[in-house]
């Protein structure tokens, strides 16, 4: 390989291998530092690398993209001085001695580097059209993926032909038992990686999460509540739940913890009402859920009748359109629907609410989901364990 080729390609190898590690931290933290501040690339909507990084998209097979991005550039920092490494000696041994069988370098470079520029715009499509958010230094490796193919490219070889020579390398490699061998282990070893990575999601939360959204946000019977007391009556930890039956990730939410009460002891949810709401939230100038201030009258109502959280199930588990079918569902659980009418509209019920929703205001809830547990408030939903992790460390009991 020429001097200025082979100081080109490693100047565009360590630019992409820093720009990873950058992107390794902004997914980091994205992911699993609560405290950390915004990237210095995430200006706006669209121009949002930690928005990018939060995306399921930001993975393959249970490794981020960054850390992918890494090994590339350390591959073609390898493949770059994969002569130079043949010649090293201690003691008359060739350490690297299996670098032998990488007889055309610059043919693997350039192949990869198209390769990689090919994925990396299937990555530009999905971060445009799917999640409407660039990251810009994920685009400027791309970049640096196709100056590397193109650079890397030898002059005798059409890039069909990189592709021949590399897979020919490859083969012939093969055809010889010990790297056979030795192949065959690297791939056992990196598979299983993979499968553990994928399964157990330890590298990426947001898609463990995704998929607990998705188990969650089904009606489960195993699952359910009866009557105006959600746990211990007697509990010393009493949590407060703050939703909005027109609110998806509530349902999530109140799922949860009808799961946390069959699972643990000494611990009481006490629901609030917390309607996104103009017609009874005084925050709110516009309504993001038009109609969750009557479905919160209804469940409040339902309470004077010892069916609270009957209610409360019913009115997650359906959407209504009409207060009649409201009022037919709740025939079916036993209530008196005149009464339950009556009550939802008196100016107690009224008065109740509008207590709910300023004890929400006066703790600075102003988004659902919410639950406070003890003096922490969390807007928004948590992995079901790591919920139960936090009700055990501020009292609960496992069953």
């Amino acid at each position: 390989m020429k001097l200025s080729k082979r100081i080109t390609l490693t100047v565009l190898a360590l630019i992409g291998f820093i720009t990873s590690i950058k992107l390794s931290i902004i997914y980091i933290d994205a992911n699993f530092n609560p405290y950390a501040l915004s990237s210095f690339c995430s200006i706006n909507d669209l121009i949002d690398c930690d928005g990018v990084a939060k995306t399921t998209h930001s993975q393959f097979l249970g490794i981020p993209l960054a850390f992918w991005g890494l090994f590339l550039y350390f591959v073609f920092l390898f493949f770059i001085y994969v002569d130079k490494l043949q010649k090293i000696q201690i003691k008359n041994v060739r350490i690297f001695g299996f670098t032998e069988v990488f007889k055309n370098p610059e043919s693997y470079i350039c192949a990869l580097g198209i390769i990689a520029f090919a994925i990396s715009m299937s990555l530009a499509f999905i971060s445009i059209f799917e999640i409407h958010k660039i990251c810009v230094l994920c685009f400027f490796t791309y970049i640096l993926n196709l100056l590397t193919g193109l650079l890397a490219k030898p002059s005798d070889e059409s890039y069909l032909q990189v592709f021949v020579t590399s897979f020919k390398d490859f083969i012939d490699a093969l055809k010889i038992r010990k790297y056979a061998i030795a192949f065959t282990v690297l791939v056992i070893i990196a598979a299983g990686f993979l499968v553990y990575t994928t399964l157990s999601n330890i590298l990426t939360p947001q898609v463990k999460l995704k998929k607990e959204l998705e188990y969650y946000s089904k009606p489960h019977d195993n699952y359910k509540a009866s009557g105006n007391t959600l746990g211990d009556p007697k509990a010393t930890l009493v949590v407060h739940e703050y939703t909005d039956f027109q609110c998806p990730f509530c349902f999530v939410l109140n799922t949860m913890i009808m799961r946390a009460v069959t699972e643990l002891s000494n611990v009481k949810f006490v629901h609030h009402n917390t309607p996104l709401d103009a017609a009874c939230n005084p925050a709110l100038t516009t309504s993001m859920h038009p109609g969750s201030c009557r479905l919160a009258k209804y469940v409040i109502a339902a309470g004077k009748q010892g069916k609270y959280w009957d209610m409360n199930n019913l009115l997650f588990d359906k959407e209504f359109e009409t207060e009649d079918e409201i009022l037919t569902a709740a025939a079916r659980l036993g209530l008196d629907t005149r009464k339950l009418k009556e009550d939802a509209y008196s100016d107690e019920t009224a008065a109740e609410l509008q207590k709910e929703i300023q004890e929400a205001i006066d703790f600075g809830i102003d988004g659902t989901p919410a639950i406070r547990i003890n003096q922490e408030t969390k807007i928004g939903i948590l992995p079901y364990e790591e919920l139960k992790e936090k009700l055990i460390k501020a009292g609960a009991k496992e069953r």
